[in-house]
């Protein structure tokens, strides 16, 4: 094979590889961001979840000591790369055992005693335990994120299914919910044949009660 020839045979080859390359480089993209939104979701939930544990250990032995926005503000330094700040946000509820408990102390259910909120957030979405603004309740104008106007601890207190028949009469735990919005990448796909790729939620939570 003369110079022309060999020449004119890689460039061939060239034309055929970036053919190749066009037609298999919009589904190797299809098929790398799904899968990077699903790793960006698992990074996410796993920094939520360690917030809920953290803050509900903190929540149960300083929140007497420290104020409760310095120790939601600590928590959400743990967050990047998370933007806390724009599309997360921090519950706190202490929640006592007080109704229908019998001379043993059994079957106790959950009542609302205190909620607050982080007041660094701009992403408002309801807690999942109990929401203030019911029952004449509303969120303070002060700065403390605190929920006022919730009735002191008695059998008319706001009732939540969490723990419900575990906490014995007077028992104290703070629950704290962790909430993220991480909007996909890229949603449901398409692949044909009537099969679709599954949506990632854009909405993340984690709870834990301490």
């Amino acid at each position: 094979m003369n110079r022309r020839a060999f020449k004119m045979s890689r460039q061939k080859q060239r034309g055929v590889a970036a053919i190749e390359m066009a037609m298999l480089l919009p589904m190797l993209i299809a098929i790398a961001l799904p899968v990077y939104d699903f790793a960006r979701n698992i990074q996410a939930q796993m920094i939520l979840t360690n917030v809920s544990r953290e803050g509900a250990n903190l929540a149960s032995r300083a929140l007497t000591t420290f104020p409760v926005q310095t120790i939601m503000s600590s928590l959400t330094q743990t967050t990047p790369p998370l933007n806390m700040n724009a599309n997360g946000m921090i519950y706190i509820t202490m929640i006592v055992g007080n109704n229908d408990c019998d001379a043993n102390g059994n079957n106790c259910t959950g009542v609302v005693a205190a909620q607050y909120r982080w007041t660094g957030g701009n992403y408002y979405p309801a807690s999942k335990l109990w929401n203030c603004g019911s029952g004449g309740t509303s969120w303070a104008t002060d700065g403390t994120g605190s929920c006022t106007n919730v009735p002191s601890v008695s059998t008319s207190s706001p009732v939540v299914s969490t723990l419900q028949g575990q906490l014995w009469d007077g028992q104290v735990v703070y629950v704290v919910e962790a909430f993220y919005r991480q909007p996909p990448l890229i949603g449901a796909l398409n692949l044909g044949f009537g099969i679709n790729t599954p949506a990632l939620s854009p909405d993340l939570y984690a709870m834990t009660a301490f």
